[in-house]
């Protein structure tokens, strides 16, 4: 497994200019996966034990955390994160907080899902981000309270262990624990401030829930969809194309760079399971001088089998959600949308109903990991 590079230690005091100059960041391979913690999934950060400098709930706010040095109020200093106060000890005698003070945040995932890699990011955070900090799942069916998670027949796995942190940073943490979560407590110890937080992974679904659903988007996300891969991510994402909902903006979608050459850009994806597809929609809204001209759509059955079109070549309206009736349904496991030559599309919609083997699988894979 490729090392995963970890900061300490204070930044230096910011000193003007770009506030980001002297972050310090990694390419974490777990990155590949979707943000299950993504407020569009549905996540939020439901309570906390102390956000007397800054709110909790901006530990899920998309995009970097911003930094205005001239922004105060009666408080103190107003930070894009979540912040605590600083802890004391008891008394005069012991000042200093015990090694077991610490803050903690409860997090609700937007989807159930196995944890790839936790980054814990401190930006702008330079000398009062946590010492340390640790994350620990549980999966708990249904909409449990903050109390009740916070009950003593709850159990909790440790993910992230206990670990040194570094401010103005990236943290990263891959994950190797298999199994299913719906909730994390953040912990940092003993207090403290972080920007954001992002929880990488893959989404399991219930199978009950699919199968009382009987048609639906089998590409989604939220429904255990995933882009495996994809010819070119410089404006965005290819995960956006399976997010909820449509689009509201232009880089809440898929973009491509401009090609000077020959070729065309491409996404392929697995879904839930085995699925057969009936209709499909291609949505291009908010891309208006920059959709894609054309774009076709194909699935294969399994790894190895070949690619069958069932959307030929078709010509896309900027700013229009395109839908499509199959002549007849197709079976696959994964699928591919061609886009010519560049440009973008906002979501992909694939909607159909699981089959026998993938409902069985699916079902399986539910129960391995905890269902």
């Amino acid at each position: 497994m490729t090392a995963i590079p970890s900061f300490t230690g204070d930044a230096n005091p910011y000193g003007g200019g770009d506030p980001y100059a002297d972050y310090r960041t990694a390419d974490f391979p777990f990155t590949q996966y979707a943000d299950l913690a993504d407020r569009r999934l549905g996540a939020g950060v439901i309570a906390a034990n102390d956000e007397f400098f800054a709110q909790r709930e901006n530990l899920l706010l998309p995009g970097p955390a911003a930094f205005d040095p001239e922004h105060f109020g009666h408080k103190g200093k107003i930070m894009d994160g979540w912040e605590t106060r600083r802890r004391r000890g008891a008394s005069a005698d012991h000042p200093w907080p015990t090694a077991e003070d610490h803050d903690w945040a409860l997090v609700r995932l937007g989807a159930p899902g196995v944890i790839r890699g936790i980054v814990v990011d401190t930006a702008h955070f330079r000398g009062n981000y946590p010492q340390a900090v640790s994350v620990e799942g549980t999966r708990v069916i249904g909409s449990p309270s903050p109390e009740e998670l916070l009950g003593g027949d709850v159990k909790w796995t440790t993910l992230v262990p206990r670990t040194p942190v570094g401010g103005h940073a990236a943290n990263g943490f891959a994950v190797d624990v298999e199994q299913c979560f719906t909730h994390l407590r953040v912990n940092q110890h003993p207090d403290g401030g972080i920007a954001r937080l992002r929880v990488h992974g893959e989404v399991v679904p219930d199978p009950a829930w699919l199968e009382a659903l009987g048609t639906f988007d089998v590409v989604a996300l939220e429904n255990g969809g995933r882009a495996e891969d994809a010819s070119n991510l410089f404006y965005s994402p290819a995960s956006n194309t399976i997010q909820p909902g449509r689009s509201r903006k232009m880089d809440d979608g898929w973009e491509t760079r401009r090609r000077r050459d020959r070729g065309h850009d491409w996404i392929r994806y697995r879904l839930a399971a085995q699925a057969r597809i009936r209709a499909l929609e291609i949505d291009t809204a908010y891309l208006k001088g920059n959709s894609a001209g054309w774009a076709s759509v194909s699935v294969k059955d399994g790894e190895d089998d070949d690619w069958q079109e069932i959307l030929p070549r078709t010509r896309l309206q900027p700013d229009t959600n395109h839908r499509f009736v199959l002549p007849a349904p197709a079976v696959g496991t994964h699928a591919r949308v061609d886009i010519f030559p560049d440009g973008g599309i906002s979501r992909l919609r694939l909607f159909g109903s699981l089959t026998q083997e993938g409902t069985s699988r699916l079902a399986a894979r539910h129960q391995e990991l905890g269902g």
